[in-house]
């Protein structure tokens, strides 16, 4: 997905400052802002990584949360051919259907249940667009940021379809990473775990953790407690390193669903700005030239009928460093 702002913040996001010494809480809730994608009938989505209080969680640097949205009203999605560098896009639906292409050539659709992973280091450039047989769209889309020594890697594509394991009145598909002893084949850079967990009414399972991880516990619907900590739909978990359970409470009536992120801290600093990741503010000047200058970079979409997006034009302002807070 495209980073659909008119006036995208340039954002240095990455390793925490400061000493540590204040005390944190095991558990931080952060709330998204909405975000309209565009277009007269705006699809808005729910953005809650990056934000002021927290930029990334593991290498996970970018999280939208949409829908249910009803396509008849809104339009649905249509994100024409757009550029991305420095990252991986990751599309995890929950209903509907999205037609995926890009310059790799791949064709191919994203449904509920399935992994699209897309890599495009050096750079590379695609489309989305809900499909004429969807009625209801609602899913998330997430941006892991590629370590210094492999984001100028090839253009890839990966499709994988996790099977469910049962724990403790919880359905868990992993889609990145090792969960419930359940490990997934697709390829990341850094240590990573993304899965979608659904729990049934009233269900409370101890989930065993990678102490080496920071997780964040997106809700999507019902009311959940994670170690005591209340959630409500739209909200994100944080909790730091260290721990190696998370205690899961479902206190709707009906099933709750969540997606769980988590990885080791990403101890280097990324420039973020509209669809670029780099290092510098040269990287995203570079990019965005080329892109505009229909580089062979980012190569072409092919069967989109549409003209690709323009760049939005670049902040006047230096770049401030922002970080995540201080770990304790």
């Amino acid at each position: 997905m495209s980073n659909a702002e008119t006036r995208p913040v340039e954002t240095r996001c990455g390793a925490a400052d400061g000493d540590g010494s204040a005390p944190r809480p095991p558990v931080e809730v952060l709330t998204p802002r909405d975000v309209p994608l565009g277009g007269p009938r705006a699809m808005t989505v729910r953005r809650t990584l990056p934000q002021r209080s927290r930029t990334m969680i593991g290498a996970w640097c970018f999280a939208d949360h949409y829908g249910p949205d009803d396509v008849s009203r809104t339009g649905g999605m249509d994100v024409a051919p757009h550029p991305h560098t420095g990252l991986q896009t990751v599309s995890w639906l929950f209903s509907g259907e999205i037609e995926h292409r890009d310059s790799l050539g791949s064709h191919a659709y994203v449904r509920p249940g399935e992994l699209n992973l897309m890599t495009g280091g050096h750079g590379i450039s695609h489309s989305e667009v809900s499909t004429a047989r969807t009625t209801v769209l609602h899913g998330v889309q997430l941006w892991v940021a590629l370590p210094a020594e492999h984001r100028d890697t090839a253009r890839d594509f990966q499709h994988h379809v996790p099977a469910p394991v049962a724990v403790g009145g919880a359905e868990i598909r992993v889609f990145l990473g090792a969960l419930a002893g359940t490990v997934s084949p697709v390829r990341t850079f850094t240590p990573l775990l993304g899965a979608e967990i659904v729990l049934a009414p009233g269900a409370s399972p101890t989930l065993p953790v990678d102490p080496r991880f920071e997780h964040g516990l997106l809700v999507d619907r019902g009311t959940v407690r994670l170690g005591g900590t209340g959630l409500r739909p739209a909200e994100l978990a944080y909790v730091h390193p260290g721990r190696d359970t998370l205690d899961l409470v479902n206190g709707s009536d009906g099933p709750a669903r969540l997606v769980l992120l988590g990885g080791t801290p990403f101890e280097e600093e990324i420039v973020m700005w509209w669809n670029f990741v780099g290092r510098s503010h040269a990287d995203i000047v570079r990019a965005r030239q080329e892109w505009e200058e229909a580089s062979d970079r980012f190569g072409a979409v092919e069967g989109y009928p549409g003209a690709r997006l323009p760049a939005p034009a670049l902040p006047h302002a230096t770049l401030t460093p922002r970080r995540n807070p201080p770990r304790a």
